[in-house]
């Protein structure tokens, strides 16, 4: 609904002087649609992705490999948001970058929908790509529309941004996920190409409501560098093509030459970078300091991303093959479950929002290690449920879909003590030379917890085992403890930052 605001409460020239959305600038009505159709696409795709590759009528693959190409498949989603936010940053500027980033995820659905198993992992490449050039740079245009960061309405815009998430993350399952799993498994990725299509349309029709500064390359390549970099990537770009064709006509080429060097990069990578951050001798001491701290909480969040991102594929796996997915005799589609995380995370988050508000009032809220320390423990925990769900269908009965909605919400609330406690550390943390950088770095512990459980996957190890899922269970819950355990040290390592 519209509303009006006064000249003066944004300086002239600011997008939304005229008519607002919700009371924020009017483009952040034509980026929150843009936001929801791509995550109503995504999540779509991700919902019916581990279901068709276990299916007989989809790739019928094992659920090791099934597990592991979805782990791959997620790691690099994020992993490419630091070269997506450079090309942002150096080459195309946040706007173009964006509406490449659609056209290239529609091309990638599109792909999916053609009933080839070539063709498949072509399109799931593409829409990886696209995804990552679309994850950093839609945030910053978000950021764009508002008279700098102490704009009161900047914080109130990102919510309702995060809402377009949530949203098209809630609706994607029910529709794609039914299409997909009860008419075609092609036809559910064609309507996620057609959700993206949507969210393309209408931000080329609604840029003009951006800001003026989303079409400018704010630091752009100079014709050496750019000479510079094309070069690198013609020469990695033919070592691999090289590598693969010797693979491939001497016949020894097999998925794992794909999957194995890809989860590897998706650990190796993160390391590299925090390495190269924490070893740089022009950070001063207290940031140094910080770094230190930083790789605490880095860890721990790859620890619980490699549990939590396995609600999309070994939860759904043994949905798929051993629970009773019914409501009073109702039985519903597998893929429904993906919805469950959305919707708890859009009825709790005011709650955590107004909790935490009502403690700090009161001198009573916990620190941002103890939250970090709580999120561990209870990801941990759900897994220590999942161990019921399991024994029961070991027993040869199908266990009942309320263990898995109570495994979802246990892990929700993790997540909602865990992920913007994450966000926010990450930026209070930034070495003033990698402020820019630092989201993307907060965003390769998911990288690097998927690739670990895509490792696990390729090395044969069944994560449906009660003995595995207890592994995991006790690994969370070992690192919330430490966490807590040496919360002094870390709070020393993180000198004024609270």
């Amino acid at each position: 609904m519209a509303s009006s605001l006064t000249k003066d409460s944004v300086r002239p020239g600011t997008p939304g002087t005229g008519k607002t959305f919700f009371g924020h600038p009017r483009g952040l009505a034509t980026l929150f649609m843009t936001e929801m159709w791509e995550r109503f696409s995504y999540y779509g795709m991700r919902a019916l992705l581990p279901l068709y590759l276990v299916a007989p009528g989809g790739l019928h693959l094992n659920a090791g490999t099934a597990t592991a190409i979805y782990s791959v498949y997620v790691s690099l989603v994020y992993l490419l948001a630091m070269p997506g936010g450079w090309f942002g940053d150096r080459v195309w500027g946040p706007r173009r970058t964006v509406a490449v980033a659609g056209a290239v995820i529609m091309l990638g659905h599109l792909t999916l929908a053609l009933p080839s198993a070539g063709t498949f992992y072509a399109g799931l490449g593409l829409v990886a790509i696209g995804s990552g050039l679309l994850k950093a740079n839609i945030s910053t245009m978000v950021g764009h529309l508002y008279d700098g960061p102490d704009d009161p309405r900047r914080d109130g815009g990102f919510t309702v941004f995060y809402m377009g998430i949530n949203l098209g993350a809630f609706a994607a399952p029910l529709i794609i996920g039914t299409i997909g799993e009860n008419v075609n498994w092609h036809f559910g990725f064609a309507l996620a190409a057609l959700g993206m299509a949507l969210g393309l349309a209408q931000f080329l029709l609604g840029s003009r409501h951006l800001a003026d500064r989303s079409s400018v390359v704010p630091k752009p390549l100079s014709a050496e560098e750019k000479a510079g970099t094309l070069r690198k990537a013609a020469i990695w770009a033919g070592i691999a093509v090289v590598a693969y064709a010797i693979v491939g006509f001497s016949g020894h080429y097999t998925l794992n030459w794909i999957l194995v060097p890809l989860t590897l990069l998706g650990v190796i990578i993160p390391v590299m970078v925090l390495v190269n951050i924490k070893r740089d001798r022009e950070l001063d001491r207290p940031e140094q300091s910080k770094m230190s701290a930083y790789i605490w909480f880095f860890v721990a969040a790859a620890v619980f991303w490699m549990i939590y991102d396995q609600g999309g594929s070994t939860l759904s796996i043994f949905a798929d093959s051993s629970a009773d997915n019914t409501v009073l005799g109702w039985e519903f589609p597998v893929s429904w479950y993906q919805s469950v995380n959305p919707v708890l995370i859009m009825a709790l988050a005011p709650v955590f929002a107004w909790f935490w508000l009502a403690l700090n009032k009161r001198g009573k809220e916990p620190s941002t290690i103890v939250k970090f320390a709580s999120g561990l423990v209870l990801v941990g925990a759900s897994f220590f449920l999942f161990l019921a769900p399991l024994s029961i269908a070991e027993g040869g009965h199908k266990a009942a879909a309320m263990w898995l909605v109570a495994i979802y919400f246990v892990q929700t609330v993790g997540e909602l003590l865990l992920s913007p406690v994450g966000l926010s550390v990450t930026t209070k943390m930034a070495p003033a030379k990698y402020a820019s950088q630092m989201m993307g770095v907060w965003f390769l512990a998911v990288t690097a917890g998927d690739a670990t459980t895509g490792l696990l996957s390729i090395a044969g190890v069944d994560l449906n085992r009660t003995g595995i899922v207890a592994m995991e269970a006790t690994l969370a819950v070992v690192a919330g403890v430490a966490v807590w355990m040496y919360r002094k040290r870390v709070k020393e390592l993180m000198g004024d930052v609270r």
